[in-house]
């Protein structure tokens, strides 16, 4: 989207044709970007062409005040004891994008981040900012942002559900496997059926600390909701604890949620949202919370 929107250009070494000159296109590109991403991995740290010659050079650009120099986190390293130390980097607060339960979401945050600052920095004078002098500031121009009003039949609806549950169970699938690496923790997440799965987690430090969960995707008529859960072991699709519809404005598709005796939510989750909500709920389940 920083693309389409026009605030950015990209380039990287795989762009040189074949006979090309790596060396000298890649100081080229070092020489005039103003903008360097620097993707920290072991392999990164690893590499001397990276962390001696292009590491090296933009941040010299970036301490002139020429460029500016953003660390993305890709893979746990020890980037803390590299010169990179000093910058802030992304995702939030440095967590390496291989440790969210859903890497989407770390992706979305470090968009969000260069996003702020290209709308606001004008580089190459970045460097004031992070000075905390003046800086030169553009007024960024309003993009066009086209919104179309359409009518959703009822394979459209069948779509987005089946998609959300795939969201939901896939976020469930990969949290369960972290849950399973903590110590004192165990968890395990079983697919039952094409359209429902269970997950169940042990919390050993507690006495009651074992919580289930069974999801449904609605089929056929059955079910309580579109997506239905239930806080118990094998729970069927005519029982439930909560559920989610799918619902639409004259926009757009989304979920809506409701918890049995709490009432309805009016506010419009996505399927990553509905995932994220739903886990947390979950963990709540074994005495466990989730930042």
């Amino acid at each position: 989207m920083l693309k389409r929107d026009g605030l950015i250009e990209t380039w990287f070494d795989r762009e040189i044709l074949a006979g090309g000159q790596i060396d000298s296109e890649i100081e080229e590109q070092l020489e005039t970007c103003e903008l360097f991403l620097l993707l920290a991995s072991p392999d990164f740290l690893v590499s001397d062409y990276c962390y001696e010659k292009e590491m090296t050079r933009a941040l010299e650009r970036h301490d002139a005040g020429e460029a500016r120099v953003v660390p993305i986190i890709i893979e746990p390293c020890d980037w803390t004891s590299s010169p990179l130390r000093k910058l802030k980097a992304v995702p939030h607060d440095g967590k390496a994008v291989s440790e969210w339960t859903n890497e989407n979401t770390a992706y979305l945050d470090i968009v969000n981040e260069l996003r702020r600052l290209l709308e606001v920095v004008d580089t190459p004078d970045a460097q004031d900012a992070v000075n905390g002098t003046t800086a030169q500031r553009r007024t960024a121009q309003p993009q066009p942002r086209y919104r179309v009003k359409r009518d959703f039949d009822e394979i459209d609806r069948s779509d987005f559900c089946e998609m959300a549950f795939g969201t939901i169970r896939d976020y469930f699938k990969k949290a369960v496997a972290e849950i399973d690496e903590i110590e004192g923790l165990r968890g395990r997440f079983v697919e039952l059926t094409p359209s429902s799965f269970g997950c169940t987690i042990v919390n050993k430090s507690r006495g009651h600390g074992t919580a289930h969960i069974t999801v449904h995707r609605k089929g056929g008529g059955i079910g309580l909701g579109d997506i239905s859960y239930s806080f118990s072991e094998n729970a069927p699709a005519n029982t439930a604890n909560g559920y989610f519809n799918i619902e639409a404005d004259e926009y757009e598709l989304h979920l809506s949620g409701m918890m049995f005796g709490f009432g309805g939510e009016d506010k419009k989750f996505t399927p990553e949202e509905s995932a994220e909500r739903l886990w947390t709920e979950f963990l709540g389940q074994a005495g466990i919370t989730y930042d």
